[in-house]
């Protein structure tokens, strides 16, 4: 069939502070940024990866979003139950060292998990659970 991952949606509450995290953090590149103040869709993707995107997307922007589902995405997002992505490095050191250089909120350094995954774990801006895994050798 061949169906492959385009894009993953993540939200956001804080362009500016988004940008931050996955562009100057995690070095992705910026590849659209549409819409204006707060209420900004954001594209963002490794450059070595091209096919590969996550989508920073303001919030219950749908309209047929409540104003209850509304203040609900707010909660959860403000004690971080929201939203989450798993990512995965070839160095998980170094990437943790350059992304928590950046002022990133640390939730998990580098850790030997007992299902044989080694990783760390970060907090955007927006309190989503952003998850790196080690994959392959160093």
């Amino acid at each position: 069939m061949g169906i492959s991952i385009h894009t993953a949606a993540l939200p956001h509450d804080d362009p500016e502070a988004s940008l931050a995290f996955y562009r100057d953090g995690l070095g992705f590149e910026v590849r659209s940024d549409v819409g204006q103040g707060r209420m900004r869709w954001i594209t963002v993707g490794p450059a070595d990866q091209p096919e590969t995107s996550i989508l920073l997307a303001p919030p219950g922007a749908d309209p047929g979003v409540t104003e209850d589902e509304r203040r609900t995405i707010a909660a959860m997002m403000a004690k971080g139950t929201y939203g989450w992505i798993l990512l995965a490095s070839r160095d998980l050191d170094d990437t943790f060292e350059k992304v928590r250089s950046s002022g990133a909120e640390v939730v998990q350094e580098p850790t030997d998990q007992p299902y044989g995954t080694r990783d760390c774990a970060f907090r955007d801006p927006a309190g989503n659970m952003v998850r790196i895994q080690q994959v392959g050798g160093v």
